[in-house]
């Protein structure tokens, strides 16, 4: 990623806002990931209504009370003991959400213990930098194996298995004491892959206290999946949709903060203030639909020039992408925007660990991932908080968040959505109060469903349905 320079020369702030904006800055170049999260409201009649966690929570909204005025809804895990298994420690999604769950857990006092199941052969910076983030939060750091990882688990009144592959855990560690385990287990599932339906990722998924996911959408996949390929049927499913943190509000809601890194980082790329900038912000993969999102994004400036439309500038930027390691598919895409003469129009930009500088300097987030979309997509609320507009795939997730013409518009996924998608384009593009009342309205419906403390209660629910289980199954 381009190191962006301090920014020297801003009218005088106070003094909270300059350590807020030079926090942010710095961040934006520090060793990265991409949650698209990765890594990202069930009216189904498979899901019983009490596992329906996503309706508003009246009783952090009412009255215009803030959260910190609130009780905590996860203080009953006070002095409750809680071990997480990862499959690995990476700057992906699910690493990332289980972490920020063990800060939750770790503010109100509970014992939160780590293990990574897979961790590199050799010294590795990504996960030094993370455990010592962890470790700072007063996260204990446990080996993967050993008699002290089968007696943690034991003792743990709550076991958190991260993603579908870290089932490969159960057998290879706890060995004789997986049964003991199993009725304390909430396995917090994100995955829409079908190569994650196998036998030896999630044969005990039928006997643990209950699977989360994020998604209605996935919970269907999941269900139907793990039925008809591996004849297993799941465990209570708990749908639960994440929210966004409140450091990202709280730069979100600042106006002068949004208005610096609007310009420190439209300066950084060589774009105009006036000029508009449509973003895609994922980790650089086919299934995340780069190559379709420029596709769509060519499209549309041919579409101008044919329609003669008078539009400003229009740049697209890929956030997400390896440039210590650049793949295959990522050369697809540098080579495609030479071929179609428009690298003036497309930058290319190093995945990042704080993706808030970027949602500041643009105007549209296209969330444009594949085959089955994104389990939830955790950067359209983001962009949403941001007030932007959301342009995504009619897949997976995002169609829990979006609301088609309201806050955003969708598209078919695929090649067929190439055109839709650019049709979209330029419909934003000519409309400008088009783009901010959809902007209002994602960021209306951010602050009724998708805020942090809206994410803690559904997990508090999660946690003492789960808890309740695993002591009825002792006694």
């Amino acid at each position: 990623m381009a190191k962006h320079s301090a920014v020297a020369s801003f009218v005088p702030l106070q003094k909270r806002w300059s350590l807020m904006i030079l926090l942010c800055i710095a961040l934006s170049t520090a060793v990265a990931f991409f949650i698209g999260a990765s890594f990202n409201s069930c009216n189904s009649a498979e899901y019983p209504d009490r596992h329906n966690f996503n309706a508003p929570v009246q009783s952090f909204n009412s009255g215009g009370t803030t959260a910190a005025k609130e009780e905590n809804p996860l203080d009953f895990m006070k002095s409750k003991f809680v071990l997480m298994v990862s499959h690995e420690l990476s700057l992906s999604g699910g690493p990332l959400l289980l972490m920020e769950l063990a800060f939750l857990l770790r503010a109100v006092g509970t014992r939160v213990v780590w293990i990574t199941n897979q961790k590199p052969a050799e010294s590795d910076d990504v996960v030094f930098s993370l455990e010592q983030r962890m470790t700072d939060r007063g996260v204990e750091i446990m080996s993967a194996k050993g008699q002290e990882t089968v007696d943690a688990a034991l003792k743990a009144d709550l076991v958190i298995l991260n993603t579908a592959v870290a089932g490969k855990w159960l057998d290879a560690v706890l060995q004789k004491n997986v049964a003991r385990v199993l009725p304390k287990v909430l396995w917090w599932i994100h995955e829409m892959r079908g190569h994650y339906f196998k036998l030896e990722y999630v044969k005990h998924l039928p006997f643990v206290a209950g699977a989360m996911i994020d998604s209605q959408t996935t919970a269907d996949y999941w269900k139907n999946r793990t039925h008809e390929r591996l004849g297993i049927k799941m465990p209570e499913t708990y749908v639960v949709h994440l929210g966004n943190s409140k450091e990202l509000m709280e730069v979100a809601e600042d106006s002068i903060a949004r208005r610096v890194l609007r310009e420190h980082i439209r300066e950084s790329l060589g774009i105009r203030k006036d000029d508009l900038l449509f973003a895609i912000i994922n980790s650089v993969s086919r299934g995340k639909g780069q190559d379709l999102f420029l596709k769509g994004f060519y499209e549309a400036l041919q579409l101008s020039k044919e329609r003669k439309l008078k539009l400003p500038p229009m740049h697209a930027v890929v956030v997400g992408s390896d440039l210590g390691a650049q793949t295959k598919f990522e050369t697809e895409l540098r080579n495609f925007v030479a071929e179609k003469k428009i690298q003036e129009n497309v930058h290319f930009v190093n995945k990042t660990l704080n993706v808030a500088p970027y949602l500041a300097s643009i105007d549209i987030l296209v969330q444009n991932s594949q085959a089955r979309g994104e389990c939830f997509g955790r950067i359209t609320i983001e962009a949403m908080a941001f007030e932007l507009p959301v342009l995504g795939t009619a897949a997976g997730g995002t169609m829990e968040i979006v609301v088609n013409g309201t806050t955003g518009w969708l598209h078919p996924a695929g090649k067929e959505g190439v055109t839709p998608l650019a049709e979209n384009i330029i419909q934003l593009a000519t409309n400008v109060d088009m783009r901010r009342t959809m902007g209002m309205k994602g960021y209306a419906r951010v602050k009724e469903m998708f805020l942090e403390h809206h994410m803690s209660h559904r997990i508090s629910l999660v946690l003492k349905d789960v808890l309740q289980k695993a002591k009825r199954s002792i006694n």
